[in-house]
């Protein structure tokens, strides 16, 4: 009941890549960094069993950022010519790699997070990656033309590392979809479509990340001009219920959104966002069980999974420890409360 999770990332040791940055650059090269990485990806696997997580990820340690760390493994993208684009509706600018030529894996992509993973920790795992939708809205298109086209090339590479993920015994892959919050109708007309063909033939438990960004300032400053409430979710969240995706995470403490529109999720596992990742402020125990107290109302007891609101990479990482802290206790607390 209640079991606990991150939505994805976590903030880099300073030893390992700079700190607070979405594109951190690396402290080391090669053979360093690779051993780096893992160190890192050790210490927060420890960190969330610690906390009392019950579902553990890599903190996605060893990708520079959520989306990249896919694509540096991808054929026909071309990241010696980054340009600057506009991404998430321009809400903010970055420097983007460019489609030049068909898409194709050069070979597995995350085989190795993935098994050490697993070989350390004796808790269900989740391994998140970027979802088709969001990938098309993070690179330059020079070659397709067509974003469904593209969107639909790039969920079959990632159907391929995801079965390969399944194999190598991951119990939960995430796709990170928070483009579906900016372009809702898309999402509904095709990305959803394409969502479903990069989890295709996985008989895991399969999972969508939703979330209205990390909590850097062009983020906040975006969410300061949603008004008072935010109804992105509903325009989505029916086309997801009828979609074969087991889990949906969305946002719910300090945001403006709805509680009662996870109504729609209806028959759908909630990962209710009960950890604020845009404040430095630690949320009680008494407050992350009082969210799921909340969501209770409109998701049965069994179906609802405390969950981070977005991912943490930006954060300091002092902050995101404790947070995980405030995760875990306020999960127990919701059981000892709510549990039957």
């Amino acid at each position: 009941m209640f079991s606990a999770t991150i939505a994805g990332s976590l903030p880099k040791p300073s030893w390992l890549a700079e700190t607070q940055k979405l594109w951190p650059q690396w402290k080391a090269e090669g053979a360093e960094l690779a051993q780096a990485k893992q160190d890192a990806t050790l210490l927060w696997i420890k960190a969330q069993e610690d906390a009392g997580l019950d579902v553990i990820g890599d903190g996605e340690q060893s990708r520079q950022h959520f989306v990249h760390g896919f694509l540096e493994q991808v054929e026909g993208i071309d990241f010696a010519h980054k340009v600057k684009m506009g991404i998430r509706d321009n809400r903010y600018d970055a420097m983007v790699p460019q489609v030049v030529a068909p898409l194709r894996l050069k070979g597995r992509v995350h085989a190795g997070e993935a098994q050490l993973l697993r070989a350390r920790t004796g808790k269900k795992i989740k391994f998140t990656l970027p979802g088709p939708m969001t990938i098309v809205d993070t690179v330059a298109d020079r070659f397709y033309g067509d974003k469904v086209k593209m969107a639909m090339a790039f969920a079959e590479l990632l159907n391929i590392e995801a079965l390969a993920l399944q194999a190598d015994g991951v119990d939960i892959i995430q796709f990170d979809e928070p483009a579906f919050n900016v372009y809702m109708k898309d999402a509904a007309d095709w990305g959803v479509q394409a969502l479903e063909r990069a989890a295709q033939g996985l008989t895991c438990t399969t999972a969508v990340h939703i979330c209205y960004g990390y909590g850097i300032q062009a983020n906040v400053d975006w969410k300061a001009t949603l008004g008072e409430e935010w109804r992105q979710y509903e325009l989505v969240f029916p086309a997801l219920a009828r979609s074969s995706i087991d889990q949906v995470s969305l946002e719910c403490f300090h945001s403006h959104v709805p509680p009662q529109l996870m109504k729609l999720l209806d028959g759908k596992d909630v990962m209710v966002g009960v950890i604020d990742v845009a404040s430095d402020v630690i949320e009680t125990p008494e407050q992350v069980a009082d969210t799921i107290g909340e969501a209770l109302k409109y998701v049965p007891l069994q179906r609802l999974l405390p969950c981070t609101n977005c991912g943490m990479a930006p954060m300091d990482r002092e902050v995101a420890r404790l947070k995980l802290e405030a995760l875990g206790k306020g999960a127990a607390l919701a059981r000892a409360r709510y549990g039957s």
